[in-house]
């Protein structure tokens, strides 16, 4: 994935349940409307917890990949 697919990023490795959650509340408010924030964790529970975020606070998950171990989301701001 290149970096100019996406505005900004939030590398969680390593952080689990709920830090990267939390983290991603606050990175979020960095990208302007519409700008994509490109999320990498390592915990599984961000297959459930970013979906949900996502639809609670109204930002569009584009796109959801499962790399060996990462787990890399790509987020397009709500206004």
């Amino acid at each position: 994935m290149e970096a100019s697919e996406f505005d900004a990023e939030l590398d969680a490795r390593g952080l689990f349940c709920p830090e990267p959650v939390m983290m991603l509340h606050n990175r979020i408010n960095d990208v302007q409307p519409g700008g994509i924030l490109r999320v990498v964790a390592t915990d599984p529970s961000t297959t459930r917890d970013i979906p949900r975020f996502c639809q609670f606070l109204g930002h569009e998950l584009v796109e959801q990949l499962e790399q060996d171990d990462l787990f890399v989301y790509l987020i397009r701001r709500g206004s």
